[in-house]
């Protein structure tokens, strides 16, 4: 990432932050923890429904998926722990009216652990799809269409457009 648009998402990201400051210097080291609710909502997605719907656990291929997927978004991997998930950027207010099941949008001041932009890879969290700009978040809907494809088995229901 080129180093003024990297400086741009950082700054949208810690912004998210009531001490911004504070935000930039934890991603000098990797990761900031930020709110959920003021600048995105953030859904948090099993894997088993994302690497499905993407018919692949290669994280090159799931990259291109969401890519695919979630034009212009932004999609947070955390693999630390027993669960392993995927946590979409959104835009804020989406909380409100998140209804997909087997994915929870993080109530708003849901403290999230954000990898700073340039984390593309393990080990630790890291941007499965990195911002590319500020206000890289994912549309609900898309969301939302990507949450029944991994429900569905990869397979579009009728009437669905494909990812």
């Amino acid at each position: 990432m080129m180093a003024r648009a990297h400086r741009v998402v950082t700054d949208w990201l810690a912004s998210a932050h009531p001490v911004p400051a504070q935000a930039r210097r934890e991603f000098a080291v990797g990761i900031a923890l930020v709110p959920t609710g003021k600048k995105f909502d953030a859904i948090r997605l099993p894997a088993p429904i994302v690497h499905t719907a993407a018919g692949s656990e290669d994280p090159d291929v799931v990259a291109a998926f969401l890519a695919r997927t979630l034009p212009g978004g932004a999609v947070i991997h955390d693999a630390y722990g027993v669960g392993v998930w995927y946590y979409a950027l959104a835009p804020p207010g989406t909380h409100a009216g998140w209804r997909a099941p087997d994915a929870e949008c993080l109530r708003p001041g849901t403290w999230l652990g954000v990898p700073r932009p340039d984390l593309t890879a393990r080990p630790g969290p890291h941007w499965a799809l990195p911002p590319l700009r500020a206000g890289s978040v994912c549309a609900a809907g898309a969301v939302d269409e990507l949450v029944a494809l991994g429900r569905n088995g990869g397979t579009l229901t009728p009437g669905a457009a494909p990812p």
